[in-house]
């Protein structure tokens, strides 16, 4: 598989589960706009086979490298940067949950799904496959998400982009990420305001925006229907280092405010 194949089948995954992000494209390519993808997302869980190192290894067959790491104490969190020798494929940021930080009951809940997980030798479809364990009931579900959203999304929707990126940089009609959150805004798309709209700016050389994640009815192990958040679309306007080369990596602070677009 080449990256442009990977990245065609994660999109394709991705907008099953984000309807509004097929949506917000096409008015963007409606008003004549160059819509490129910055990056994309995924999540996982650490020590198992879909951890950090097995992303790394998986990625790195269609040229991914790692570049940089990040840590989020207070969501018990560790991250990874990838880019591609080509400067214009999209980079992709991963995390990982550190299953250890978690109280105990919480730990066997995640340990119970991993001990089913089908995936013994991940591959480059496995990441946008969705669940590669069995369906978890609405409790361990509640039990996960209020100790950590982020496990409890991980739990729920399993392998597959967490968010695609619009790279404003590209764009020709909104050159600014406050014209990008006005145009959504007037169209009624829900926006991420932890932290304020914009998350970053010139002065970390990386500014970021994002919708809140659709929701979907899902069907749990125990019979019980109850919606879920599923996946969201972030803008993102990068800004030129002394050095005049534009900045290609993350900020900490902007992306501990973005995880939150998945919260209930």
């Amino acid at each position: 598989m080449n990256q442009n194949t990977f990245f065609n089948e994660l999109w394709a995954s991705y907008t099953q589960h984000t309807p509004q992000a097929l949506t917000i494209e096409r008015l963007f390519l409606e008003r004549g706009e160059v819509v490129v993808n910055d990056h994309v997302a995924f999540r996982t869980f650490d020590q198992s086979p879909i951890d950090l190192d097995s992303l790394c290894r998986v990625l790195s067959q269609i040229g991914y490298h790692p570049f940089a790491h990040y840590d989020f104490p207070d969501k018990h969190l560790n991250a990874i940067a990838l880019r591609a020798d080509d400067p214009l494929a999209p980079k992709i940021f991963a995390s990982e949950l550190r299953r250890a930080e978690l109280p105990h009951k919480q730990q066997q809940i995640i340990e119970q799904l991993l001990a089913q997980c089908h995936i013994t030798d991940l591959s480059l479809r496995d990441l946008y496959r969705g669940l590669a364990w069995p369906t978890p009931s609405h409790a361990d579900y509640l039990s996960l998400a209020a100790e950590s959203e982020y496990a409890g999304w991980l739990a729920t929707m399993g392998l597959t982009a967490n968010h695609f990126t619009v790279s404003v940089n590209h764009l020709k009609g909104l050159s600014a990420l406050q014209e990008v959150n006005r145009f959504l805004l007037d169209r009624d798309f829900a926006l991420n305001q932890v932290g304020g709209l914009i998350k970053g700016g010139s002065e970390v050389y990386l500014a970021q925006s994002s919708t809140l994640a659709d929701r979907r009815p899902y069907l749990f192990a125990c019979g019980t229907e109850a919606e879920v958040p599923t996946c969201f679309y972030e803008f993102a306007l990068r800004y030129p280092l002394p050095s005049g080369i534009l900045f290609e990596g993350f900020v900490a602070g902007n992306a501990n405010q973005i995880f939150d677009s998945t919260h209930r």
